[in-house]
């Protein structure tokens, strides 16, 4: 697993200037193409008199929404500065459903954090839980107002299935390069056995391993924060865990809390 290609969200909030900066470092680490996305959905046409005014509303709306998008474009190309191998998509459609289908050709995913105590995600802002359901790629979640992330101390949280074993594999080029990946399991997940298995497997791929068995009595998702805090981790790795309700997905409180509070940069995957 290599990052040929890393998309990330470009928009007008506060935070965006950083999380650009972050992912923009990342491709020069990687020696990936580093692919900015923001779009803005134009106006719907109101009181038309006929299908021509319709027409020139609806250019007229477009060309709004076009313009719109060069603040982002400029913020994108300061952001990644010299040295990085850059493209740009902008669209004239919803921003999270852009990001999503932008994603198709990228390796990993850029988004920031937008919990409930977060500032908005601002004009053009795209929302990281349906991203990060919708996109069939590994995602980043960066907090607000974080420009770097050294990723030398890793927590894998382990808990056995498709989502965690994705989110491994999709980390593999920051497991490798880590000083020291700490595989966690907390509460009832936290088996031996799988746990050994995943740090062996690891290892295979030159990873240095550490194993540990978190016991403690409160939420699964506050434990792993703790230990990574703990830790002087600020990477943490994980699958994203939900399941479907009439057709909508549903986090888990676990990726829930990590998605709306975590303090370090989540790569998770579903």
């Amino acid at each position: 697993m290599d990052y040929a290609n890393i998309l990330v969200s470009a928009d007008l909030g506060d935070a965006a200037p950083d999380r650009i900066w972050l992912a923009a470092s990342l491709a020069r680490r990687f020696g990936a193409t580093l692919t900015g996305a923001a779009a803005n959905k134009p106006s719907p046409v109101i009181l038309v008199s006929d299908v021509y005014d319709a027409m020139e509303q609806e250019e007229r709306n477009a060309a709004r929404a076009r313009a719109a998008l060069e603040q982002p474009r400029e913020l994108f190309g300061r952001g990644a500065g010299d040295g990085t191998l850059t493209d740009w998509r902008p669209g004239l459609a919803d921003p999270t459903r852009h990001l999503v289908e932008q994603a198709r050709a990228a390796d990993l995913v850029v988004v920031g954090r937008h919990g409930p105590e977060d500032e908005e995600p601002g004009p053009l802002g795209a929302m990281p839980g349906p991203v990060l359901m919708e996109a069939g790629r590994p995602v980043l979640v960066v907090p607000p107002h974080l420009a770097h992330l050294k990723a030398a101390r890793v927590v894998v949280a382990w808990r056995d299935g498709p989502e965690a074993r994705r989110a491994v594999t999709a980390a593999l080029p920051f497991l490798r390069e880590a000083d020291e990946v700490l595989v966690a399991a907390a509460g009832a997940d936290a088996h031996r056995q799988g746990v050994e298995d995943v740090a062996a497997h690891l290892a295979r791929h030159g990873a240095h391993v550490t194993i540990h068995l978190l016991r403690g009595t409160g939420r699964d998702s506050e434990e792993i924060i703790d230990f990574a805090l703990r830790q002087d981790a600020d990477l943490i790795v994980t699958g994203a865990y939900g399941h479907s309700r009439l057709r909508e997905w549903v986090f888990g409180s676990f990726t829930r809390d990590l998605l709306d509070r975590s303090p370090v940069c989540c790569l998770m995957s579903h």
